[in-house]
């Protein structure tokens, strides 16, 4: 296992491999429980440094409050501890998170990891702002994720800076795809703020740049793999990293090739550890990417 840096041996440990976990659904839409818990347990048993629920990734944009509250406890009951869990609790009402802080148990949960407010399309004001709030109330760190094409707005390099001061704010979930926004955050950023890749496919470019680590979605289907190519480029051997980042990138861009989760769930149910339904107004990736993925499946093991 690798080491901490000096600057961040305190905090939260957010260094290497966290998964954006996808919610499996039964056929008739309901959360399917048992394949959530083979999910978590395929995933802890990888080696992968921590969890992420409830993040777009987990369609938690179309599941109830009681959905979202029996998801926690069955992966915080299948995890058993083993590694850190970190909620995603993002939206573009601020009061109503506010007032979700107050309602939610946080036992077991290690930090939030909160989407820019989407579809408002706030100015970097309105961003900062939603952001102090929610870090100011609370009670566990928060990861800031700036992910421009599902939001409409992008969180610039000065109001990242400005908002890694805050003493509960701890990192940032970066998927601009903008390289010199990344570099410029890199650059200036606090000693102990983490910043993190949202994209599968720049890990790698992103990590010689200095980044920490990732929160992925290919790794829900190839945890040890993939959190192993993270821990070579992290420890400096980018040989042996890109030989597994050039085994991989085909998945990495094909996922999203019709929309996501649908594709990462195609590889899963290959895999069978979960199926491929998702919630409307999601649908399943279409016949041509449905092959494409199975095919790059079939050759990768």
């Amino acid at each position: 296992m690798f080491a901490l840096p000096e600057t961040l041996e305190a905090m939260i440990n957010l260094y290497g491999t966290g998964v954006a976990m996808v919610t499996p659904f039964e056929a008739d839409g309901s959360v399917d429980y048992a394949a959530l818990r083979m999910l978590t347990r395929h995933l802890v048993d990888n080696k992968i440094e921590y969890l992420v629920v409830m993040g777009t990734t987990g369609e938690s944009a179309t599941l109830s409050s009681d959905e979202k509250r029996k998801i926690f406890d069955t992966v915080l009951d299948e995890n058993k501890g083993a590694i850190p869990v970190i909620a995603g609790m993002g939206g573009n009402n601020t009061a109503e998170l506010l007032n979700g802080f107050k309602q939610f148990n946080f036992d077991g949960i290690s930090a939030i990891l909160s989407v820019s407010p989407y579809y408002n399309k706030p100015n970097q004001a309105g961003i900062s702002a939603h952001y102090t709030a929610l870090a100011d109330a609370s009670p566990l760190p928060v990861i800031l994720y700036n992910v421009p094409g599902r939001t409409g707005s992008n969180m610039t390099a000065e109001t990242t800076l400005a908002l890694a001061e805050h003493k509960n704010i701890v990192a940032m979930k970066e998927a601009s795809g903008n390289m010199e926004q990344c570099m410029e955050i890199l650059r200036h950023r606090p000693n102990d703020f983490y910043v993190l890749s949202g994209d599968d496919a720049l890990t790698l470019p992103l990590l010689s740049m200095g980044m920490d680590g990732v929160i992925s979605v290919i790794a829900n289907a190839y945890p040890r793999n993939f959190s192993e190519l993270v821990r070579m480029a992290l420890g400096g051997n980018f040989k042996a990293a890109r030989e597994l980042h050039y085994g991989l990138l085909g998945m990495m861009n094909e996922i999203f090739a019709d929309g996501s989760p649908g594709g990462i769930k195609e590889i899963l149910n290959h895999l069978g550890i979960c199926g491929t339904h998702v919630r409307l107004p999601l649908m399943n990736v279409n016949p041509s990417v449905r092959a494409k993925l199975i095919a790059l499946a079939k050759s990768y093991s």
